[in-house]
């Protein structure tokens, strides 16, 4: 008789996950380089570092406090705050213990925050200060799946709230190190369990034409979208890696920057550095120095109006000098967009007497001395300010990608750019245009679907997998994708033609003097738009003119103003076609704002909102045609 032996249980060791997860690479480096650098922040004017054993450490202890608080697999845990190392801890914990990551914006009002966190069914929600405390509270009654709110930054609330869902984050790490003393093996457990259909985060859209809906992405699409760029096939050549450096500034629950941030710092290694605030992205640029730096076309344009700015206020030694380099930056980049971004032998020449006089010193104010590749991306740039870019020396990618698709669709790539395009399908990415035009998507990082929204999912795939991006474009040579609209803003005019407004909006944004141009039209005889100007820029133009203004709508309601706006929709009305053309405008009287529900939390304007908040402006502007 054949006699057998029972299995010994397994140990730990033994249990390892069997699948990659972002979790399972930050271990895999905490154990290969423990006292390598993974993040930086500042600290009391310090920048202070954080070691891949430390990350990891961390991680398990506030993993374990998850599990202690009942969270399990497939549970949602939402965090509101300004982009810091609390961020990526709980986010890697979180999926960790196998559940999924709601971020929200700081801009978020109370309303959003109430909506998210009830329609995400969150169980435990970190904030990080006074402020998203308040607004947590205020809607806590409305969100019944939510039991527990952890603070990160305790000023102005210990010792001054008391609520039983209440705890600091000391008070979480306390509970995580009990659980773990007490349970050593439980987080590896629940690691051990993970599956590549397990979802890792719920990333809300921004909400342009209604509620915001949850994309849901998966273990798999994200491993997708981490080896698309381990591979090379993306916009750094070599691909990102330990010896890059990168600032963490944009917000962390927006699809781009959690790959920048997140997932290139565990899948790449790259060191994370995360800026002191919004207000201080520049200074900490400065001294940072990154090698990688992804943007939205907003930051670019804000660059680029600073440098305008600086130079029409320099000495004219200054200025003499400074023009003169622009213009040689200017047919740089000219040539430049001609070779698909690979420098000649007199491109090279030149722009090294170029660094030695001037561009070094614009580049490390901008703090793009060492940048290697500088992206663009998550809405429409205008070409000419990635051609100054390109032309002061900084190699600048524009590219595509959407929540619904871990941000992989297509990128310009090292040597290959055409400039007014989104470049090329990377890796593995199928990218086709429809017949009616509209840019279709299929890869392995396509999204699960909408959480709680099964119509909409359906609605936004192809029965055959594709996803539908909502973008209108069209491939160029062959190889590049250019985009031409979001489909739903495309204005059909009372003649019947069909106009793409953003290309004409972006004409206009490359004046460092407006920050918002809205261009109406839609069943109208002509096309119209609602501008509204920079602020600081304009004030300090008007300042020069020794102009006296208070506020922003009494600057932008000045005569001098209108003329100035006037002169710059003339230059760009001489580019287009007549029927493109802007044939009236008029000022808005406020900065736009994410609050009064006139901006998304990306900042993207929702026209609909904007049409209607302003509709004395619109009927004015059609009311007489005369005028």
């Amino acid at each position: 008789m054949t006699t057998t032996t029972a299995p010994a249980p397994q140990t730990t060791a033994e249990r390892q996950p069997t699948t990659t997860t972002l979790a399972t690479r930050i271990r895999d480096r905490a154990a290969t380089q423990p006292d390598q650098v993974a993040m930086r922040h500042k600290d009391l004017g310090i920048w202070r570092e954080i070691t891949w054993a430390t990350y990891w450490d961390t991680v398990q202890t506030v993993g374990h406090a998850l599990l202690d608080m009942g969270v399990e697999p497939g549970d949602r845990v939402a965090i509101h705050s300004e982009n810091r190392p609390e961020w990526l801890v709980t986010d890697i914990a979180t999926l960790a213990a196998r559940a999924s990551t709601v971020g929200l914006y700081p801009t978020n009002p109370a309303a959003e925050v109430a909506y998210l966190l009830s329609h995400s069914g969150a169980k435990v929600h970190v904030v990080e200060d006074q402020e998203q405390l308040d607004k947590a509270l205020a809607v806590f009654d409305d969100c019944p799946e939510l039991t527990h709110i952890v603070y990160v930054d305790p000023r102005g609330i210990k010792g001054r709230y008391q609520h039983p869902a209440l705890m600091s984050w000391d008070e979480l790490l306390a509970r995580g190190a009990a659980h773990r003393q007490a349970h050593p093996d439980a987080l590896a457990e629940r690691m051990a369990e993970a599956a590549p259909d397990d979802i890792v985060t719920i990333i809300y859209t921004s909400g342009t034409t209604g509620p915001p809906k949850g994309a849901m992405l998966t273990v798999a699409n994200v491993e997708f979208a981490v080896n698309t760029h381990a591979a090379g096939t993306g916009f750094a050549n070599p691909p990102p890696g330990p010896y890059d450096m990168l600032l963490s500034y944009l917000p962390l629950c927006h699809v781009v920057e959690r790959t920048f941030t997140t997932w290139f710092n565990a899948g790449a290694g790259i060191q994370v550095n995360f800026a002191e605030s919004i207000a201080t992205v520049q200074p900490n640029l400065a001294e940072i120095q990154p090698t990688i730096l992804f943007s939205v076309p907003r930051i670019w344009e804000k660059m680029l109006a600073g440098v305008q700015i600086r130079l029409a206020n320099a000495t004219l030694p200054k200025r003499v000098t400074a023009r003169f380099w622009l213009k040689v930056a200017d047919w740089i980049g000219d040539t430049l967009v001609r070779t698909g971004g690979s420098h000649t032998v007199a491109t090279r020449l030149v722009y090294a007497v170029g660094w030695v006089c001037w561009y070094r010193a614009l580049r490390t104010r901008l703090g793009m001395r060492r940048v290697r590749a500088a992206v663009s991306g998550a809405a429409p740039i205008a070409p000419e300010v990635l051609k100054f870019f390109m032309g002061i020396g900084v190699p600048m990618y524009e590219a595509y990608g959407m929540t619904e698709n871990a941000a992989i669709s297509t990128a310009n790539q090292p040597g290959r750019v055409k400039l007014g395009t989104v470049g090329e399908p990377l890796g593995d990415a199928e990218v086709r245009v429809a017949d009616d035009g509209e840019i279709l998507v299929r890869h392995p990082g396509v999204f699960a679907g909408y959480f709680r929204d099964p119509e909409a999912t359906a609605r936004t795939m192809t029965d055959d997998g594709w996803l539908r991006t909502g973008d209108i474009g069209e491939w160029i040579d062959g190889t590049h994708i250019k985009i031409t609209d979001r489909a739903k803003d495309i204005i059909i005019t009372a003649g019947g033609k069909n106009i793409a407004p953003s290309e004409i909006e972006n004409a206009l944004k490359t004046s460092p003097f407006l920050k918002e141009v809205v261009v109406i039209g839609d069943g109208r005889p002509y096309l119209t738009a609602l501008i509204g100007i920079e602020f600081d820029t304009v004030a300090a133009w008007a300042q020069r003119r020794k102009l006296d203004f208070t506020t922003y709508r009494d600057l932008s309601e000045k005569p001098e103003v209108i003329e100035l706006v006037q002169s710059l929709v003339d230059e760009v009305n001489q580019r287009l076609a007549t029927v493109e053309q802007i044939k009236k405008f008029r000022m808005l009287p406020k900065e736009l704002d994410h609050e009064d529900g006139e901006l998304t939390a990306t900042q993207k304007v929702k026209r609909g909102a904007l049409a209607e908040r302003f509709a004395d402006l619109v009927d004015d502007l059609y009311r007489n045609r005369d005028r």
